[in-house]
């Protein structure tokens, strides 16, 4: 037998070692057929601008999770999964997992405004909503007239030597407060770690109940959100630069200038501002709600790797009506969309993909993250075969992509990156994701699980954040269409892959 030459032994040899790395790691990717690309080219901005336009109106309300109008919204998705040839991906055997999740109704009629004192007289200065004020979306029922007080940032911290309300009464009165807490995880990450606990909206709320308060200015927009405590008869509403000015007004004090001064020196700047407000809200408040996730599954058919999922996922649920319907329609009407058109192009498949693939519609993202907090703790596939969660939110309104924590897992960026560079070609911007903050990403709390997880948004284009005008006049649909391609591709590639352990990065 002919012995081959040393030149050809030489050619022979990198191509036997990229085999050999290729058996090892099973990373070799295989292009997309002609069938696969056809259902790509199938994914139609179209029908999912039409998802998005469907779950933004008005027929449900806003989405409040809790509500009949949500469950709804959560019965509308769970028929397109089914009709899409879906599974039902509830442990139950249902395409739904519940949860309690207490609601607030808020009603027309809420209003925030000034006393302005003229001679013997009081002009009532009104401020507009919603550019003004938005009513707290857990705000107790009734009116609150009292005068107001600044009190920095609303924490009473004795481990860090700090109280806002140190030095100030507000028994009976309405306090003023700013969001967050003087220290940002970008800054000092140690420092603010011990600053976190003070930092999130329920925590403030009940200190200042706890101080006697009766009422609530808080500096947060002003935008809707209902991720608050609620206690009854305590009345709160969001403001905004219009209002803080006004009631700094013959102070002698600036706003912008007593926040830096905190911040410098991590010492309170309460004050009395001798100005008298009324708050008014006329709200319902239903610790009795029951909450939905919505969850579609595409079981693997690989004996060894059908026990092993990827979640793709976004969160359904919206603001309700505060006291208007917030649509919600890029928040997040449009990753709903994305993910339902995602599921339905998989399922149309003619090899099914090896690994499961499990869809899940959150509920409660708005109300303190619940509905994956919940899923987390009632999983499906158990956490350690849960290989990584794709996140969509906020992703109907612009023409760039953004995919946050891309480089807390590079290994996984790499099949969203492949996708995009091979066959969409759309601006992408990774970043790396700390996660110290507050959870505002259903994909916080998994990460916090240990789950490589990616969240995708959209930006570059004029949007609004938890306002009306979040609404279909904002979608720009070949957005969405690139981001469901890109996905297809690489969950495709994923579900297929014969080795995948991001944890390792």
């Amino acid at each position: 037998m002919k012995q081959p030459s040393k030149g050809r032994l030489l050619r022979f040899i990198p191509v036997f070692l990229i085999l050999c790395w290729n058996l090892i790691w099973g990373q070799e990717a295989q292009s997309p057929s002609e069938k696969q690309l056809q259902l790509f080219h199938s994914i139609s901005s179209h029908n999912i601008e039409s998802m998005v336009a469907e779950l933004a109106s008005d027929a449900y309300e806003g989405r409040l999770t809790g509500t009949a109008a949500y469950n709804r919204a959560a019965e509308w998705v769970a028929r397109y999964l089914k009709e899409s040839g879906l599974e039902p991906g509830a442990a139950d055997g249902s395409y739904y997992q519940s949860f309690d999740i207490p609601y607030t109704l808020v009603f027309e009629g809420s209003e925030v405004l000034l006393h302005v004192p003229l001679q013997k007289e009081t002009i009532l200065k009104r401020y507009r909503y919603p550019d003004e004020f938005i009513p707290g979306s857990t705000s107790g029922s009734g009116v609150v007239t009292a005068e107001v007080v600044y009190v920095g940032y609303g924490v009473t911290a004795p481990e860090l030597r700090y109280d806002d309300y140190a030095g100030v009464d507000v028994r009976g009165k309405i306090v003023l407060m700013e969001r967050e807490v003087p220290v940002s995880p970008g800054d000092d990450a140690d420092l603010f770690m011990k600053w976190r606990p003070h930092s999130f909206h329920q925590t403030k709320l009940l200190n200042a109940v706890k101080h006697g308060a009766k009422g609530m200015l808080y500096n947060y927009g002003p935008i809707g959100n209902p991720n608050n405590a609620y206690v009854e008869d305590f009345i709160y509403s969001h403001v905004g630069d219009s209002v803080v000015k006004d009631l700094f007004s013959g102070t002698g004090k600036v706003h912008a200038e007593v926040v830096e001064k905190i911040k410098a020196t991590l010492k309170p700047r309460s004050f009395d501002t001798e100005k008298m407000v009324s708050i008014r809200n006329i709200t319902e408040h239903h610790p009795e709600g029951e909450g939905t996730n919505v969850m579609g599954l595409l079981r693997g058919k690989d004996q060894m790797l059908k026990d092993e999922v990827i979640i793709v996922g976004a969160h359904l649920d919206h603001l309700g009506r505060c006291y208007d319907i917030m649509p919600g329609a890029n928040d997040n009407a449009s990753g709903v969309a994305v993910v339902l058109s995602l599921a339905e192009t998989l399922a149309m498949l003619e090899i099914p993909m090896k690994r499961s693939v499990l869809f899940i519609l959150f509920g409660a993202e708005e109300q303190a993250i619940v509905g994956s907090k919940h899923y987390l703790e009632h999983p499906v596939f158990p956490l350690e075969k849960t290989l990584c969660f794709l996140n969509l939110d906020g992703v109907g309104a612009g023409v760039n992509i953004s995919a946050t924590a891309a480089h807390n897992y590079p290994e996984l960026w790499n099949f969203i990156e492949k996708a995009n560079r091979d066959y969409v070609h759309r601006s992408i911007r990774p970043s790396r994701f700390h996660n110290l903050g507050r959870p505002r990403l259903d994909a916080a709390r998994f990460m916090w699980a240990g789950i490589p997880s990616i969240s995708f948004s959209a930006y570059g284009s004029t949007s609004y954040y938890h306002v009306p005008k979040d609404n279909m006049e904002i979608i720009t649909p070949e957005i969405m269409e690139d981001l469901a391609q890109i996905l297809f591709l690489a969950v495709m590639e994923l579900g297929n892959a014969d080795r995948l352990d991001f944890r390792e990065e």
